[in-house]
């Protein structure tokens, strides 16, 4: 077994002799063959064991055949115990996703406390091959086919503190042998393993898999696993080629959909580049199919917008409270917007982020507010009024334009402000204005 095992792992460049590297080491088949093999040929390992005590007095048991596995192999073991259903609760999390949290953030702490360049897991090719499966009957895309990656990357939280993240870097070498030869490799040997009784139980979905619908796809190929995780593998090359071929689309916020038609089709694209903003494929589909001017939201708080031939995506709008301006001076609005109000001289500003009207039109107090529905001024140079809405879909402004504009309001309800866009005729500048004042906004 181990020239098939050595074979992947030069294959995928997943271990360096000169490295130290942990086991993740439950004391099932699976992770003594790993730490048998890495163990016998020279690699730098310690093994990792995590008592999640889900099990009672077997949770125990497991934990003291790790602990006498590695005093008779002269590994040095690490051990940790979690208050998992405590944790699950607290978090509001399966007791699957509570252990998984749980130890990975573990395997990061001790990685980066010894050095040590990654974490082995025991996953074996019958283990990609029930994912496979597992995402083909609940729905999937592309990355869904592939199975589980040989190596991966995790950020995970540094130590007890959340804010604070480090990369943690998994590694599985196993992926090209089955679970029947890690079987024969240890009976060879004489080596003893513990079992976990709840694999053994037909109770949740991976064991269905694993217990009623391989067996079953066995009747109809005995080698279908083979078969399986071999597209995996090759749907794994297309993937990559998809994501060199999206990081070259546009590394922006802003997805030019024309640009994507020398593909032939383009969702799957649209649907990676949406991606790493946190959007489902259910969503992408929403929009693609949507008019121009649709909104979708995702999870992780970003908004999608289609517009016209374009995919725009920013963090979802804050509430806004409006800010009131008493009289001359500056004002900070959000932390990092500044109004500045002053008389000054007569004069007519040219720049946009400056507007001078007739001072002895505008009344205090003024207000800074976004724009409402309904909203309407007299622009300057303009005959009549006209909606907000209506002026900023002549200047051409897309959905997010039009929602973070603002507006400057005076004590008599005159918009005598669309900041950047118009002023209002009423409180122009004109040959019998005496005083100027002056609002300036930056943003800093």
């Amino acid at each position: 077994m181990w020239s098939k095992v050595e074979a992947y792992i030069k294959k995928h460049k997943l271990l360096n002799n000169n490295d130290l590297y942990f086991v993740a080491l439950s004391g099932g088949a699976d992770s003594v063959a790993l730490l048998l093999l890495l163990k016998e040929h020279g690699f730098n390992v310690h093994a990792a064991h995590c008592n999640f005590h889900l099990r009672g007095a077997e949770s125990d048991r497991d934990e003291a055949f790790c602990v006498s596995l590695c005093q008779q192999l002269g590994v040095e073991l690490h051990r940790v115990h979690f208050c998992t259903r405590e944790y699950a609760e607290l978090h509001k999390v399966s007791i699957e996703m509570a252990a998984r949290e749980l130890r990975y953030r573990w395997f990061g702490q001790l990685c980066q406390d010894l050095g040590a360049a990654g974490v082995c897991v025991a996953h074996h090719r019958d283990d990609s091959v029930e994912t496979v499966l597992l995402n083909l009957v609940r729905g999937t895309g592309l990355r869904g086919l592939t199975g589980i990656q040989p190596r991966s990357e995790l950020v995970v939280p540094c130590g007890q503190d959340v804010q604070k993240q480090m990369k943690l870097v998994v590694l599985r070498p196993l992926l090209c042998v089955s679970r029947a030869e890690i079987e024969a490799f240890l009976a060879e040997r004489g080596q003893e393993y513990v079992t976990d009784s709840t694999n053994l139980e037909a109770d949740v979905q991976r064991n269905v898999v694993r217990l009623e619908v391989l067996p079953l796809l066995r009747k109809l190929n005995p080698a279908v696993a083979e078969n399986i995780q071999r597209t995996a593998e090759n749907l794994s090359e297309a993937q990559q080629v998809l994501i060199v071929t999206i990081a070259s689309i546009n590394s922006s916020n802003i997805l030019n959909l024309s640009d994507l038609k020398k593909y032939g089709s383009s969702e799957y694209l649209e649907f990676e580049w949406l991606r790493k903003y946190g959007f489902n494929g259910d969503q992408v589909r929403q929009i693609l199919d949507a008019e121009t001017g649709r909104i979708v939201s995702s999870a992780t708080g970003y908004d999608v917008l289609k517009d016209r031939e374009r995919l725009i995506v920013e963090p979802a709008l804050e509430p806004f409270n409006p800010m009131r301006i008493p009289e001359e001076g500056t004002y900070v609005l959000d932390g990092n917007k500044r109004f500045s109000v002053r008389k000054k001289p007569v004069y007519v500003s040219k720049e946009s982020h400056i507007a001078t009207l007739d001072a002895a039109n505008v009344r205090f107090p003024l207000t800074v507010r976004r724009v409402e529905e309904g909203d309407w001024m007299q622009p300057y140079g303009m005959k009549g009024r006209k909606l907000l809405s209506d002026l900023m879909t002549d200047r051409k402004m897309t959905v997010f334009e039009k929602r973070r504009q603002l507006v400057v309001v005076d004590s008599q309800g005159i918009i005598v402000w669309a900041v950047g866009l118009r002023t209002d005729h009423r409180v122009a500048v004109g040959d019998q204005t005496k005083d100027v004042l002056e609002i300036s906004f930056v943003t800093l």
